[in-house]
C-alpha cells in the first residue's frame, strides 16, 4: 500500500506575475508569428494555370498499356484484381476468335476492365501483380467531377492510344 502512494504526482501551480495575468506578452507574441508568416512567400499554387512538378515516382491514374503490333496486353488473369486491397478492378474475361492476324497473341483478353477510382487508393499492387506488365500507374492526377458514374474508368478511358 505505501508503494502506491508514493507514486502520486504531485502538481504545484506557479503563482502568475502581473504580466502573465494580463495575457499581454502571450498575444503579442502570437501577432508576432501571424505577421511574421504574412510576409513569407506563399506556398498556393494555383493549380489550372499552373501546373505542379510530380516525382518521377509519382502514381498518377491507371492506363492499359499495348504490345508492339498494337494489341493490348492484358490476358485477364485477374492478378491486379485479387491483389487490389480496395477491391476497385473489376473484368471479365473473353476469347478472341481464332485466326491468321492473331496467330501469335493470347487467346483470352479482357472484354470488360474496369477500375472504380473512388475505391483505388493508388497502391501500386496492381502494377506489381500483373505479369505481362500491363497496367501501369502513369497517367496525371484525377480531374474532380459531380457524378460518381464518371469515376467508374473502362478500357475507352485506360487504355493508350494505338501509335504507329
Amino acid at each position: 500500500m505505501d508503494s502506491l502512494s508514493n507514486r502520486k504526482k504531485v502538481i504545484e501551480h506557479k503563482k502568475m506575475n502581473f504580466w502573465e495575468r494580463m495575457y499581454l506578452p502571450a498575444i503579442f507574441q502570437g501577432l508576432g508569428i501571424t505577421m511574421s508568416h504574412f510576409f513569407r512567400k506563399k506556398a498556393t499554387i494555383f493549380y489550372p494555370e499552373v501546373e505542379r512538378e510530380f516525382s518521377e515516382n509519382f502514381r498518377g491514374l491507371h492506363s492499359l498499356k499495348r504490345d508492339e503490333n498494337g494489341a493490348e496486353r492484358c490476358t485477364a488473369c485477374g492478378l491486379c484484381a485479387l491483389s487490389c486491397p480496395a477491391e476497385a478492378i473489376t473484368m471479365t474475361a473473353a476469347e478472341r476468335e481464332k485466326g491468321e492476324e492473331n496467330l501469335y497473341r493470347e487467346e483470352k483478353y479482357a472484354a470488360v476492365y474496369e477500375i472504380n477510382m473512388l475505391r483505388c487508393i493508388f497502391c501500386g499492387f496492381c502494377e506489381e501483380a500483373c505479369p505481362k506488365e500491363a497496367i501501369y500507374l502513369d497517367g496525371n492526377i484525377a480531374k474532380a467531377d459531380y457524378s460518381r458514374d464518371t469515376f467508374i474508368y473502362g478500357k475507352d478511358k485506360l487504355l493508350e492510344p494505338i501509335v504507329k
